[in-house]
């Protein structure tokens, strides 16, 4: 008995166009709403350079400017004239020279942000090889005491640190400063997760070569694990460039100043209701770690999953 084949059901024609569009709406849709959230989110700061590059007179304006009718730079002329003039003894100039205390900031902030990163950089990776590839007598349990000071807030060591740096007598100085930062739990957990993810062949090759402990920290697990210092060298210049509180507890004298604590310190009867001397000065301190996030993006995307690496 032959068996007769039912006929298929006739698919309905689409044009290549339809097909086209109804196959990119969904990531049009995602795209549209991905766009609002960054304008959304990138507004204040749009809003903050605006009113930098407003005149006074215009910065209570109602309905106010989107794109500022006469732009220009007099807030920032004025911000630096207010704060100064100063001298950067401190760093071993003459007396003689001196400097408008805001460019003066600017160099404290820099020589702080960049010299507390290298060197909590080369403690907390050789604190972390440490970690992930010898094993001690109690690393687990000295590990684990070290991830519990992050459950402490910076607020609770305030006053014991000052104490000691009192008793150090560095109070108002750049070493009081630098001091407290010089290693970060964070950066030892980052670089321990990472660094016990390289391949134990690569060290013993290296002993059989007769490479120094040293010799395969310096020359293999440095080099392998340069992803993971960049990110942690970026969250550190971005902490250490935002730093107040320590900063403003420690330093007495304006010439040491930090950009942060410089701004603070001028008094808010310097700027009125000028909004635009106000913005300025954010926008100087803002100016440089923009700068970093957008050419080192693709470092903090990867910081996001670095800490994740299986232990």
């Amino acid at each position: 008995m032959s068996v007769i084949p039912l006929s298929s059901p006739r698919r309905r024609y689409q044009s290549p166009l339809i097909e086209r569009i109804r196959r990119s709406l969904p990531m049009a849709i995602i795209y549209l709403v991905l766009t609002l959230i960054a304008v959304v989110s990138l507004f204040p700061l749009y809003w903050l350079f605006n009113t930098s590059l407003t005149p006074a007179s215009s910065t209570i304006k109602l309905p106010p400017d989107i794109i500022p009718a006469n732009a220009t730079l007099a807030n920032y002329t004025e911000m630096i004239k207010i704060s100064g003039q100063g001298k950067l003894t401190h760093f071993g100039f003459p007396e003689s020279f001196q400097l408008s205390r805001m460019i003066i900031w600017f160099i404290n902030t820099a020589f702080i942000a960049i010299f507390s990163t290298a060197v909590h950089l080369l403690f907390d990776s050789m604190a972390g090889y440490a970690f992930a590839k010898r094993k001690f007598p109690g690393s687990n349990i000295l590990f684990w005491l070290i991830l519990a000071a992050l459950m402490i807030p910076g607020q609770v060591t305030l006053v014991p640190l000052y104490l000691m740096i009192t008793q150090f007598k560095w109070i108002n100085s750049m070493v009081g400063v630098i001091t407290p930062g010089l290693a970060d739990v964070i950066g030892i957990f980052l670089l321990k997760q990472y660094i016990q993810t390289i391949p134990r062949e690569l060290e013993e090759a290296a002993r059989m070569d007769g490479a120094s402990e040293w010799g395969i920290y310096a020359r293999i697990i440095i080099p392998l694990s340069t992803p993971v210092l960049a990110v942690n060298s970026i969250f550190g210049f971005q902490r250490y460039w935002n730093a107040f509180l320590w900063p403003l507890v420690i330093l007495q004298s304006g010439d040491l100043f930090t950009l942060q604590v410089g701004l603070s310190y001028i008094h808010t009867s310097e700027f009125g209701t000028n909004y635009g001397l106000m913005m300025a000065g954010a926008s100087l301190a803002a100016i440089p770690m923009i700068i970093v996030f957008f050419a080192f993006q693709k470092y903090f995307l990867q910081g996001l999953r670095i800490g994740a690496v299986k232990g």
